[in-house]
């Protein structure tokens, strides 16, 4: 056939490219080339498929030349990347009542009946969009037919085209247009798809499947989808001819392999079944990749539809690129490439232990599996003022719309009153990765009192705490018993391939033992924020805190101090061991006093009464703490320049934890990280005080030790003096959550109220406390790093503020030429990769 500008048969020969035709296309080619049996296939280029959206004539005509007469034919999806979806499939395009006829004679007119009629179902619901439940299909009876045919020609006003070439003119235009819509659009840029992806469609010959011999459909794949283990899996339905009928449902599945439940595919065509391993092997070593192959038999005579790639949890994505890497398939960079790094936050998320208690307050679809634990919102503002807030939320909506997309980016879980498999919340979940339950019916939502009334009238309200397991589609009340995912061999070995590529590193933020141990499971190379204060609030400690907030005279606070310093230095002592000689970066004492006070009369008379003090004096001496906006006030630095016994207590103890560790064989050169700054002169005054301190520790301990002093860059004009105090600095951690609440001059705590309208109408590109500003807080971070390096050039730079977690702030950090990025320690496998990610996608582009 002549090649035409809209479409062409797929040969081996033939320009067919994933970036013009789609993958599927391209797949196709490829199976012709490695001399499967595929049937004859036409493919329309993306460019086509748009034109016919935009109205221009599909070119059915043409396409039907290039096919024998008569054939039956299906049309497919097919997008440039798989994971983009696509309008579902149409079968037997060309279905009249001539072929009808004709099938009846061959096959038998039951046969022919069932596939008409469900060729009618098909048509009328995805083409002519009719409402589906004036087409049953369940009884393929002549009767039946006639039916549908005359309530396609009442809706309609026109009877069924009999015209193969309306039939494909249409259902070309029907899934053309299909993949412009709405919906579609909102999935693929949740899945990353730019705004001009384009789709492709093949239309192939159709192979029935249907003989008196050995005949039937099927796929089969040879990994687990959910494990990615080997393993057979896949379905095949017999449907050899017997009487004039196809065998009826349920009766003719078989199974693939031998198995005592029934008989298989393996027993009854045994050389089918070793041709399909054949296809299988074949397809993994020469496409490089575990695929998925839809077949047909018809009369033993197979018949290779379609391959594609194996669907695959999180966790099978990573195990078989192990797989394929270590059979030498594909190279260690390109399995590390094959896994995106938010695809590891699946790996890594919690499921509901099934052994503890379940107090499930609604039940609905499993529409997208994982668990989370949140508190209630019920709209997409409280989810990004949550998020914003640093708390994790389950957004819970009547069902969900466009408008809510940001809502749902927000939120840790979807749960909505009503919808399916195929409702806005279910597919944008399932493309966000999100745990989702819909259509839980038994929900009363109430969004103006801002509660909801489950069966019975229990009622739960807005921000009370619980629990959405998108696997068992329920919603528990309160905080269920969670398992921690398995990380076994094959993740560990993943990501120490990562490691070989990343040219940044990777810390973690880590404040107790249990996130030093976490972090030192996830492999991160040292601490790179330790929030002393956070060990403050303990009950224990929280008594001689007060009595050091109270005392009147540096003497007293130095005296409160002594009964919390053999805390603090077992505190110390435990994380160093620990991290076993890693870096451990420890931030001195942060907040405002304020914080550690009670704030009811009742809390004060009790603090009163521990203290041994008047109630007028507590009240007094708490009301004189209380600053209009204490997160600008007295807090960080100014602290240790006002109240200096805290950060001396402090330094003593992280260097006798550092000699007591060492004894043990353990060398570790501390960290010590002034936060807050923003004069070089309060760098002076603290270092002068901790060097006296370190002298007095080498002098009475008789032991040398090395430590360093660097500061976290937290105000904007640290940033510019980044000169200045790199003078009396080793190390600048940028700590850009207070950078950016600064230079925004924003909130974080109160900016969900209206950072969704900022963003919609363009003032912010994304919320500043999520995905890093580049163009202002950015600039400013090149300016510290320039400005600090003139001055020292040695000067350890690094992010430890969430957004170092985060993708693009990774690569950003990558092309400023910070040493490090430091995160909480569940994000740390997500940065890692991501570095490996950004270093071998650099390497192609200098390649090319």
């Amino acid at each position: 056939m002549q090649k035409t500008p809209d479409h062409a048969v797929i040969t081996p020969t033939e320009a067919i490219q994933a970036g013009t035709h789609g993958w599927r296309a391209k797949c196709l080619q490829r199976l012709i080339r490695l001399d499967l049996p595929v049937p004859r296939t036409v493919a329309l280029p993306f460019t086509a498929v748009r034109a016919i959206a935009s109205g221009q004539p599909a070119p059915a005509t043409a396409i039907l030349e290039a096919f024998e007469p008569g054939v039956l034919l299906s049309v497919r999806p097919s997008p440039e990347n798989t994971d983009w979806g696509g309008p579902g499939t149409l079968l037997n395009i060309g279905l009249n009542g001539e072929s009808h006829a004709r099938l009846a004679q061959t096959h038998g007119q039951a046969v022919a009946d069932a596939l008409y009629l469900r060729f009618i179902q098909s048509y009328a619901i995805h083409v002519a969009r009719l409402d589906p439940d004036m087409f049953d299909a369940s009884a393929a009876t002549p009767e039946a037919l006639r039916t549908a045919l005359r309530a396609y020609e009442q809706e309609t006003d026109e009877p069924f085209p009999e015209d193969p070439a309306r039939q494909l003119t249409q259902a070309l235009r029907s899934m053309s247009r299909a993949w412009e819509g709405t919906t579609a659009r909102l999935l693929r840029k949740a899945k990353g798809a730019p705004e001009d992806a384009g789709l492709g469609l093949v239309v192939q010959e159709m192979a029935l499947g249907m003989g008196h011999g050995v005949s039937g459909s099927g796929v089969i794949q040879f990994v687990d989808s959910t494990t990615g283990l080997p393993q057979i899996t896949g379905r095949y339905l017999s449907q050899s001819l017997g009487r004039d009928a196809l065998t009826r449902a349920g009766e003719g599945t078989i199974y693939l392999q031998r198995d005592p439940r029934g008989p298989s595919l393996e027993e009854l065509a045994p050389e089918v079944f070793e041709d399909l391993i054949r296809y299988g092997a074949i397809c993994r070593r020469r496409l490089r990749e575990e695929m998925q192959i839809e077949f047909t038999l018809e009369n033993g005579r197979i018949r290779v539809l379609d391959a594609i790639r194996v669907t695959r949890s999180s966790r099978a994505k990573l195990k078989i690129a192990v797989a394929l890497a270590e059979d030498g398939v594909i190279g260690k960079d390109e399995a590390v490439l094959r896994v995106e790094p938010r695809a590891l936050s699946e790996l890594l998320h919690p499921q509901v232990d099934p052994r503890g208690a379940r107090d499930v307050f609604a039940r609905g679809i499993a529409a997208s599996p994982g668990a989370a634990v949140g508190r209630l919102v019920f709209s997409s503002a409280s989810a990004q003022a949550s998020a914003a807030r640093g708390e994790s939320c389950i957004l819970v909506r009547r069902e969900t719309s466009p408008e809510d997309i940001r809502g749902m980016h927000a939120a840790q879980g979807v749960l909505t009153e009503r919808g399916g498999m195929t409702s806005h919340a279910a597919v944008i979940a399932r493309g966000l990765g999100l745990p989702c339950v819909v259509g839980a019916s038994g929900l009363q939502l109430d969004p103006r009192e801002k509660r909801l009334i489950a069966a019975g009238g229990r009622i739960l309200n807005e921000g009370d705490l619980v629990t959405l397991d998108g696997t068992a589609g329920e919603a528990l009340a309160g905080e269920a018993m969670m398992l921690a995912p398995a990380l076994d061999d094959d993740f560990r070995k993943f990501l120490s391939w990562a490691d070989e590529f990343r040219d940044i590193g990777v810390r973690a933020n880590a404040d107790t033992p249990e996130d030093a141990l976490t972090a030192l499971n996830f492999s991160a190379e040292g601490v790179g924020l330790c929030r002393t204060e956070h060990m403050f609030f303990e009950q224990d400690r929280l008594i001689a805190m007060r009595e050091m907030i109270f005392a009147d005279d540096p003497k007293d606070r130095a005296s409160s101090l002594t009964r919390l310093l053999p805390m603090q230095r077992e505190d110390f002592i435990h994380l160093f061991s620990i991290m076993e000689g890693l870096p451990v970066c420890i931030r001195l004492f942060d907040p405002p006093l304020h914080e550690f006070l009670p704030h009811s009369r009742e809390g004060l008379r009790e603090l009163a009464e521990a203290l041994d003090r008047p109630l007028s004096e507590i009240t007094r001496r708490a009301e004189a703490l209380s600053e209009f906006n204490p997160m600008l006030g007295m807090r960080g630095v100014r602290l240790g320049v006002t109240l200096p016994e805290i950060y001396e207590m402090q330094a003593q103890a992280i260097f006798e934890a550092t000699i007591a560790v060492g004894a043990r064989g353990i060398q570790v050169v501390p960290e010590i990280m002034i936060p807050l700054v923003s004069a070089m002169r309060e760098v002076e005054l603290v270092k002068t005080r901790l060097e006296a301190v370190a002298a007095q520790v080498r002098a009475r301990r008789g032991v040398d030790f090395a430590y360093k002093l660097g500061v976290m860059v937290e105000t904007p004009r640290a940033c510019l003096r980044a000169g200045d105090i790199a003078q009396h600095a080793g190390f600048l951690s940028f700590g850009t959550n207070d950078l950016t609440q600064m230079t925004y001059g924003l909130s974080r705590d109160d900016a969900g109220r209206f950072m969704s309208a900022y963003v919609n109408q363009g003032v912010f590109p994304e919320d500043p406390f999520h995905t890093l500003d580049i163009d202002g807080v950015g600039e400013l971070l090149l300016i510290g790093a320039e400005r600090g390096r003139a001055t020292r050039p040695d000067l350890t730079l690094s992010i430890c503020g969430e957004h170092g977690g985060n993708p693009e702030s990774i690569a950003f950090a990558r092309r400023a030429g910070f040493d490090y990025v430091s995160c909480s320690p569940y994000r740390v496998p997500l940065a890692r990769l991501a570095a490996a990610h950004l270093a071998l996608q650099e390497r192609k582009r200098l390649k090319s």
